[in-house]
């Protein structure tokens, strides 16, 4: 990678940290979402509705909101508290945990539609099969649903992954070091800001175009065995 006037290693370092974060937010994405569209399929009435108020109200608030609203607006409202029942007490958030805390929560709500979604389109037909060959509920889930369910959510969590990678860029605005807020440092040091946003634009459509060529090697193994007509 080019010196660019000696700020290269602090892009790089950059381009770490926004993995970090994308990796660590989706792997926590991935669960809450999996546990959320379990909820909504299998749980009581009165929990689904709660499940169906944190989706919707995820997904319609922006990102840069909520990521404002958890690292700055929580710790006031917890030390204001305190504060007024007697107690004193110093809280702040470290940037990469609200970062990470907030992308989870963001995109485990968008996780949780296109697993429920995914559950949905395994035809009925194959609840009945596993029913009828004595299989128990989890056996027949983790053998004849989950598989399926996989090759139907693929697409949609590649999706939800492509959006999260460029929402970490919104992170820059709590001053954690990732792509975004160290070629902004580098612009501003050098005055050069053409030259570094372009560079972290090139760097996010590396983590793109990885993503989709993985992404469409994982569908192809996800598909295997799948006829032409079944797709």
């Amino acid at each position: 990678m080019p010196d660019f006037q000696g700020y290269g290693p602090l892009l790089l370092d950059g381009l770490a940290m926004t993995i970090g974060v994308a990796l660590a937010s989706m792997l926590g994405a991935l669960i809450v979402g999996l546990a959320a569209a379990a909820g909504k399929l299998f749980l009581p009435r009165v929990l689904r509705i709660l499940l169906e108020v944190y989706t919707t109200i995820v997904r319609g608030v922006p990102e840069l909101v909520l990521l404002l609203l958890i690292y700055y607006g929580l710790p006031t409202l917890v030390q204001d508290t305190f504060t007024s029942a007697g107690m004193d007490v110093d809280l702040a958030i470290n940037p990469f945990v609200a970062g990470i805390g907030t992308l989870t929560l963001i995109y485990g709500a968008f996780a949780c539609e296109v697993y429920r979604a995914a559950y949905l389109a395994v035809p009925t037909g194959q609840h009945d099969a596993a029913n009828a060959l004595g299989l128990s509920r989890w056996l027949s889930f983790r053998k004849v649903i989950l598989p399926q369910m996989v090759r139907f959510a693929l697409p949609g969590l590649g999706n939800v992954w492509m959006v999260l990678v460029k929402a970490t860029a919104l992170i820059s605005i709590i001053q954690l070091p990732e792509l975004m807020r160290n070629a902004d440092i580098a612009a501003r040091a050098t005055r050069s800001p053409f030259t570094f946003f372009f560079s972290a634009c090139v760097l996010y459509l590396v983590i793109t175009g990885i993503s989709m060529l993985a992404q469409a090697r994982i569908e192809r193994w996800a598909a295997r065995g799948i006829g032409a007509g079944a797709l």
